[in-house]
C-alpha cells in the first residue's frame, strides 16, 4: 500500500471532534487520512491498509467509485462494507452485497477508475 499526505486544518479537526453527526468520506484517500488520524489537526502521511475485518472508528459512510478487482481500495471497501456481526468468513465476494452491486454496474456498462461512475456506501 503506497503512502499518502494529508492535512487536517485545526477547524477541520475542531468540526470532527466536536460534532456527533454521521461521518462521510468522500473517497479512499479521505477514509485513510481520517481512519489514521482520527482528526488530528496538522499534516502527515500514512500507508494504513484497510482490509477486512478492520475496525472503523471515524467514518460511517463513504462515496466512491468503482475499484479493479484485487485492488487495495477494493480491499478498503469490502471492509466498509463488511459488517463484523454479519461477515462470515466464507462469504465470496460475488454472494456478498457489494459483489452483487458490482455485478449490476458490469451488467449496467458502469464505469470504472478514478473518473467513472460512483456509489454511496451507508
Amino acid at each position: 500500500m503506497h503512502s499518502e499526505s494529508y492535512t487536517i486544518s485545526p477547524s477541520t479537526s475542531y468540526h470532527l471532534r466536536s460534532t456527533n453527526c454521521p461521518l462521510l468520506a468522500i473517497g479512499t484517500t479521505t477514509m485513510r487520512a481520517l481512519e489514521a488520524s482520527h482528526g488530528k489537526p496538522g499534516t502527515h502521511s500514512t500507508s494504513i491498509f484497510i482490509y477486512p475485518p478492520y475496525q472503523f472508528t471515524q467514518v460511517d459512510a463513504l462515496m466512491t467509485n468503482f475499484h479493479l478487482p484485487g485492488s487495495t481500495l477494493l480491499m478498503l471497501v469490502s471492509a466498509f462494507c463488511s459488517a463484523p456481526q454479519t461477515s462470515h468468513p466464507f462469504t465470496t465476494f460475488s454472494n456478498s452485497l457489494l459483489g452483487k452491486a458490482y455485478a449490476i454496474a458490469i451488467q449496467q456498462k458502469y464505469r470504472f477508475f478514478s473518473f467513472g461512475d460512483a456509489m454511496l456506501i451507508i
